[in-house]
């Protein structure tokens, strides 16, 4: 039966997280496209009325994306484009062979048409080559007629237990409306300021009801280890009443007495000096602070460890730190599923980007 519902696609969308927010403000997603295989997989399983085309966007005519939609109409594009090896050569900045995912999107766009479009990367996009990448890629969207808000958003605002940042794009092809990037709904202080705002939600709270793995690696499917503790807990258990994805991993007794000597929200620079080399970049040996938000995940390098156990976070852990719910299943081996949750937009923050958008169309 046809949705009422704005409709959109999703490019570069791994896993799905930005669709599976825009789906929870509203939205009927239509499409996922990436070439990652094991993403598509999990895309599937989660967005289940979804169509999904595995696809090099560098590549991949329009046509053949419209294809597997029909004739539907295409309310809102949505994607994070990778932004690796971005170059400014050439005289229009995006003609550069490294920039032509960030121009495949302005080409997609372009030709299918949308109201909005919503593109979201990494904070560095605004820094890069003292911010001329990011006039470039705004002036295209401009170009091919679409009026551009830029805005730096922390998840953690958003009631994600993480304090990843991300740029966010958001085109209007309506130039007589305005977009407002939505407003935190959490702080560091919460209430205490005299406002309305919740306290930013601590890898504790968002962890503390899952399973320990305390002498074992887990199973495929797991009971909870306590009932729901908070709000938080509440809404990750919605749906669901078995805990998936929650694998440990098999350390070392040398790594796990290294782990065992960094305090809560330390890192390799708290170790004594016999282990400091052993991994000495910014983020080596990083364990989360109970009464914190955790930093950015990784994606399965095994640099960040949980707050309380000596060990690396298990694809559950890092989905809870990224606000996906734990209906929300990852295939794909160990190795994948990290990726895919460690590169995933939260949903939570999707959802109120969306809820903005909405208002716009």
């Amino acid at each position: 039966m046809p949705t009422k519902k704005p409709k959109a696609i999703d490019l570069f969308c791994g896993c799905g997280g930005m669709s599976f927010g825009f789906e929870m403000a509203g939205f009927h997603t239509l499409l996922g496209v990436d070439n990652d295989p094991s993403s598509l997989r999990t895309f599937e399983k989660n967005h289940a009325s979804a169509h999904t085309f595995e696809a090099d966007l560098g590549e991949v005519a329009t046509s053949a994306i419209t294809e597997k939609i029909g004739k539907q109409p295409v309310d809102v594009i949505i994607g994070g484009p990778p932004c690796q090896g971005v170059s400014l050569s050439g005289p229009r900045k995006l003609d550069d062979p490294r920039n032509r995912l960030f121009a495949s999107f302005v080409r997609i766009t372009e030709e299918i048409n949308p109201k909005a479009f919503v593109v979201e990367n990494v904070p560095g996009l605004f820094s890069l080559f003292k911010g001329k990448l990011v006039e470039a890629i705004v002036n295209e969207f401009e170009r091919i007629g679409y009026k551009v808000f830029t805005g730096l958003l922390s998840a953690a605002a958003y009631g994600v237990p993480q304090t990843r940042r991300r740029v966010f794009l958001v085109g209007l092809r309506d130039r007589t409306k305005e977009f407002r990037f939505p407003v935190g709904t959490h702080s560091e202080a919460g209430s205490l300021l005299g406002d309305s705002q919740e306290r930013y939600i601590t890898c504790e709270e968002a962890l503390s009801d899952l399973p320990p793995l305390n002498g074992t690696l887990g199973a495929e499917e797991q009971d909870y280890w306590s009932e729901p503790k908070n709000k938080y807990q509440e809404l990750m258990r919605v749906g669901t009443s078995k805990v998936y994805n929650h694998i440990g991993t098999r350390h070392t007794e040398r790594v796990r007495q290294i782990i065992s000597l960094v305090p809560e929200g330390g890192n390799y620079k708290d170790l004594p000096d016999k282990y400091k080399n052993t991994r000495n970049f910014h983020v080596a040996w990083t364990r989360y602070h109970s009464k914190k938000p955790a930093p950015t995940i990784d994606t399965g390098h095994r640099h960040h460890f949980h707050y309380k156990y000596n060990r690396v976070p298990t694809v559950r852990e890092n989905a809870r730190l990224q606000s996906f719910p734990d209906r929300f299943i990852f295939n794909g081996n160990k190795g994948e599923q990290n990726r895919q949750a460690g590169n995933a937009v939260p949903p939570l923050l999707a959802k109120e980007v969306a809820k903005e958008v909405l208002k716009c169309l």
